[in-house]
């Protein structure tokens, strides 16, 4: 039987108790209302979206594993939301859901031609030269603030350095890489400037393609024009978006989550000017404790069924409670983050994270945060920790800011 569709702003009947995952109160620990939802409702928790629109998170790790796993039964099409009614055409979180034919919502043979387009492309990143790269754009930023002896790292220093390394590996325009990092941030941060934030994003794609068309490069957009699956360009540029958004902003937060630890927690900032040793365990434990990325949107199941305990009815929305699913005993030792990598903060399953974008990532994470602290080592807070603001998104984490003081060091270039 199809769920009827409810009016806005009410919970199902069958749960009242539905919590809404929106507002402020996701600012500062969200670690403590994954645990207590899980607490009150198990892994798999009855949630209002943004307009009140319900949907299921998911936050047991076997739970999502299974969801993830299973694209027959958990699907990427959201064309089969059975909200689809109440939702306005200006929702804040549309564009997570609208459907579009890209890699992010294709099924079976499609989607795996996409992934191969995709995952070709960036195989052939050449992570020494990338590393080398990121080395260059950090230091350059660096020495923009490195005599004044303070600086506001993530509008200085971290939202910098991915966006310009990804454009570099796209083959963007230099020029065009300040709009594409605000953008980026824009349509990520799910407000109300996401949609249009989404369209120029979109039409700088478009004319990214049209340019490498007619001069190809040694870049990733010339690799996935010339792969032998042939992909259009209607094809390509929200794949080519997916490229853009998925290493700019959760990397960048990766970056910064790490710096935050390193610069709060003794057992990292003690060691500051020896930090290279710590940066591994530093970002490993970031990914375990304090992803950049929390929660997505999602999967919808194509048939009733069931899952941690829940009757899950067909056209159901189910997000990925990724930090949530972290969190869970089920794999956590009785004390301190696990030393693997066995956490689910790069998704799994068809729809995870493209190999190699994760290692990608890291090349890009580590080297932002060690050349800093080998060129500031004594860097602190400028601010009491507890003074520090996070942004209010259920699905991504990091700060608004994070200001620092150090002793002012030269230049690296005259």
């Amino acid at each position: 039987m199809t769920q009827q569709p409810l009016e806005p702003g009410q919970a199902p009947a069958e749960h009242p108790d539905a919590v809404p995952l929106y507002g402020p109160r996701y600012r500062e620990n969200p670690a403590e209302i994954f645990s207590e939802l899980r607490r009150t409702h198990g892994p798999v928790v009855p949630v209002l979206l943004e307009g009140d629109v319900f949907a299921w998170l998911v936050i047991g790790y076997r739970e999502l594993h299974e969801l993830m796993g299973d694209p027959q039964l958990f699907a990427r099409d959201s064309r089969i939301w059975n909200q689809w009614p109440n939702i306005p055409p200006d929702w804040p979180l549309m564009t997570f859901v609208a459907y579009q034919p890209s890699i992010l919502f294709g099924e079976g043979p499609d989607h795996q031609r996409r992934v191969d387009a995709m995952s070709g492309a960036l195989s052939e990143v050449d992570q020494f030269e990338l590393r080398a790269r990121c080395e260059e754009v950090a230091d350059a930023l660096i020495d923009g603030f490195a005599g004044s002896g303070e600086a506001e790292l993530m509008t200085q220093y971290v939202y910098s350095i991915p966006v310009m390394t990804v454009a570099w590996m796209m083959g963007i325009s230099t020029t065009e890489i300040d709009g594409v990092a605000r953008d980026a941030v824009a349509a990520l941060d799910g407000g109300e400037g996401a949609p249009a934030a989404y369209g120029r994003l979109a039409a700088t794609m478009q004319n990214l393609l049209a340019a490498k068309r007619a001069e190809p490069g040694p870049d990733v957009t010339s690799r996935m024009l010339a792969h032998p699956v042939a992909l259009t360009d209607e094809e390509l540029v929200p794949d080519l978006l997916l490229v853009a958004l998925g290493g700019q902003e959760p990397t960048a937060l990766w970056i910064g989550n790490t710096l935050h630890l390193m610069l709060t927690d003794d057992r990292f900032s003690l060691t500051l000017s020896g930090g290279r040793q710590s940066v591994g365990q530093a970002l490993n434990e970031v990914l375990w404790e304090n992803a950049p990325v929390q929660a997505g949107l999602g999967r919808w199941a194509t048939r009733d069924t069931q899952l941690g305990g829940r009757h899950i009815q067909a056209g159901d929305a189910l997000l990925l409670g990724l930090a949530g699913a972290n969190a869970d005993p089920y794999v956590r030792p009785t004390s301190g983050p696990p030393a693997n990598n066995a956490h689910l903060s790069f998704a799994h399953g068809s729809h995870g994270c493209p190999h190699p974008a994760p290692e990608i990532a890291e090349v890009i994470a580590r080297t932002a945060v060690e050349v800093l602290l080998d060129r500031i080592p004594d860097v602190i807070l400028a601010v009491p920790a507890e003074e520090l603001t996070w942004r209010p998104s259920f699905q991504l984490r990091g700060l608004l800011s994070l200001p620092v003081k150090f002793s002012p060091v030269p230049a690296t270039r005259s």
